[in-house]
Parts: C-alpha cells; sequence; structure tokens
C-alpha cells in the first residue's frame, strides 16, 4: 500500500505539472475510515502561494446527483414513499397522462428513460423556474423507455422535482436533513455559498460576463439558473465530508446517525441494472471504466474534475477532487488521470 500511495502522490502532482488542474486533494479508504490521503498544486494560479488544502471547497458539479439525489430517492425507496417500477404517471399527478408519466424511477436512475440528452432549459423554457418545471416535465420523449443507455442531466432534475413532490420539501432541504446532517458531512450544502466558504472554494471556469473564474457559485448552467439547488448540479463539498459519505456506504454502523438511506439501497444500486443493454448502469453509480462489472467497482463524475470510487466487493472507496476546468473543457487529461488513479487504488 505504501509504494501505491507514493505512486498516487506522484500521479496527482504529474497533473499539477502537465496542467490538467492547479491542484488536487485525494483520500482513499475503506469501511474504518481514510488510510491516505494528499493534496498538490494550488488553490488559483492567479494566487500561487496558497497552496490546496485538505480542507478546500469543491464545486462537485454531477456529484450532486449522488449526494443529493440518488441519497434521497433512496430514503424515500426504503420508506416506501418511492416504488421504482410503477410508471411516474400512476403516482405523480403532474406528469399523469404525459409522455414522462410512462417513466419508472429506475428507468431514470439507469438513464434509460429516453428523456431528452441536453437540458437546455433556458432555450426551451425561458427563465421562470416553475415554467422550468413545467416544461421538463411535459417534455416528449426522445426514444421510448428502456431502449437504450443515454446519460442526461434531465433524469437527476426530474428526479429531484419527484423527491421535493413525494416529500413536500425543496431538495437541498431534505439532503441536508435527511443525509448530510445524520452523516455529519457540516460543509457540504449547495450555493451559492457565503463569503467566508467561498474563500476556501477552488475556482472553476472563467465567467465571461464577470471575466472572473466563478468561486462559491456554481459552474453548471442550470444549477445558476434555478437559483443554485437543482437535481443535475450545485452543490459543493469537502474532502471529509465525501470520505465519510462513503465510509458509510461500506460500513452503516459508522454514522453518527442514520441517514435515510441503508444498505438495501446501496445494495441495489451497486449492482447491475441495464440487462443486456451497453454500457452497464447500476442506479446511478456506473462500474468504472476498464473494470468487469462483476467486479462491482463503481464510480460517479463531476464535470468540474471530481470523482468518487467505490467497491463492496472489495471494501474500499477513493475521491479524486480537481478544479480543472479553470483550464479546459477537454476530458482527455483528466480522463487518463482518473484511470490510472483508479488502478492504483483497486487493483
Amino acid at each position: 500500500m505504501e509504494d501505491s500511495t507514493d505512486r498516487i502522490k506522484q500521479l496527482v502532482a504529474d497533473g499539477v505539472r502537465d496542467k490538467v488542474y492547479p491542484g488536487a486533494v485525494w483520500a482513499t479508504g475503506n469501511a474504518t475510515g481514510i488510510k491516505a490521503r494528499g493534496s498538490a498544486g494550488v488553490l488559483d494560479p492567479a494566487e500561487s502561494d496558497i497552496p490546496m488544502q485538505p480542507d478546500t471547497v469543491f464545486d462537485v458539479a454531477s456529484l450532486t446527483k449522488i449526494l443529493a439525489v440518488w441519497s434521497t430517492v433512496g430514503a424515500l425507496w426504503e420508506n416506501g414513499s418511492l416504488p421504482l417500477d410503477e410508471p411516474l404517471g400512476t403516482f405523480w399527478p403532474e406528469v399523469t397522462a404525459r409522455p414522462l408519466g410512462q417513466v419508472t424511477a429506475r428507468h431514470l436512475l439507469t438513464h434509460t428513460a429516453g428523456v431528452p440528452l441536453r437540458a437546455q432549459l433556458k432555450n426551451l423554457y425561458g427563465t421562470d423556474p416553475a415554467a422550468i418545471r413545467a416544461g421538463v416535465l411535459h417534455e416528449a420523449l426522445h426514444r421510448p423507455p428502456g431502449e437504450a443507455v443515454e446519460y442526461t442531466d434531465r433524469a437527476a432534475l426530474i428526479l429531484g422535482y419527484l423527491a421535493e413532490h413525494l416529500s413536500g420539501r425543496r431538495l437541498d432541504q431534505l439532503a441536508q436533513t435527511h443525509i448530510w446532517q445524520p452523516l455529519g458531512m457540516t460543509h457540504t450544502r449547495f450555493g451559492p455559498l457565503l463569503p467566508e466558504l467561498s474563500v476556501r472554494c477552488a475556482p472553476t471556469e472563467l465567467d465571461e460576463d464577470t471575466c472572473r473564474h466563478l468561486k462559491g457559485i456554481a459552474h453548471d448552467f442550470s444549477a445558476r439558473l434555478l437559483g443554485g439547488v437543482c437535481g443535475i448540479a450545485g452543490s459543493f463539498s469537502v474532502l471529509d465530508d465525501l470520505a465519510r459519505f462513503l465510509q458509510y456506504m461500506l460500513d452503516p454502523t459508522t454514522a453518527p446517525t442514520a441517514p435515510g438511506f441503508g444498505p438495501s439501497w446501496v445494495e441495489e444500486s451497486l449492482s447491475a441494472q441495464t440487462g443486456t443493454l451497453e454500457p452497464v448502469r447500476g442506479l446511478f453509480w456506473h462500474p468504472a471504466p476498464g473494470t468487469d462489472p462483476a467486479d462491482r467497482t463503481y464510480v460517479h463524475y463531476g464535470f468540474t474534475g471530481t470523482g468518487m470510487w467505490i467497491s463492496p466487493k472489495r471494501g474500499t472507496w477513493a475521491v479524486l477532487l480537481t478544479n480543472k476546468l479553470y483550464y479546459t473543457r477537454d476530458r482527455e487529461p483528466l480522463t487518463r488521470i482518473r484511470n490510472a488513479f483508479r488502478t492504483l487504488v483497486f487493483n
């Protein structure tokens, strides 16, 4: 493990050297907690004397789909409020007699619902949140449910709306009270962040309107359009909070207080759910690239440069948080580092 840790440190440092990202923090662990961790680079290239720190706050982008949506949907499933395999139109009046009404929650969680692939919320529905919600829930499908696996942000947006409908609470409140607070994730929240947290936040892409890099404000346009809170993206977190989340997934007895989802949801989600369709998907999680689905090493990424891996079979989890979007939208350099990182941790 010591040799592997040294190689991980070098890999992450090489990413800074090659300007894949300004900085990064990472950790690996198991059901007992963090086993190894590290940081490299700087928080912001414009302030090169401030190093990236273990408590740096990151815009985790699509990890929101796991931290806020997957987890709260799991809580609703476990308490009997949300059936995974009943058409949404049978219990959600907003989509009854609409195309979305024939879709199930499992379709959405496996990205097989056939909903449009691009969000395009402002272009299609304007800027009013109520009009956006109505537009998304009433939109036509672009293919029949269950026909193909196609990743789409809309799946998480719709499930976030569904969780709000079933609970009667906003998604940020639902995640905070049912997931983050019980797990002791004290630095995880939706943005925009208050100034005292923003100063510790890794900046992302250059905002054309202000000519400044986004810092403490969600990079994802849909999240900003909807006031910072939506199922697609918008949450911010730190390494230790994500470690608590993943540690709980491996061993529920580690949580200070039990959150809404438990082992049944984890087991259901970290197993192949798409039958003969390719690529293989669990529930929002998917097998890490280059791994055999039978090995059950699952991952979810965030567009800003974040990622979480977990393998119940190996009893191991890993986190790599970067702000690669500061430099580029090119995915390939970080993809190579992510795959090498996963190999070093899980092989």
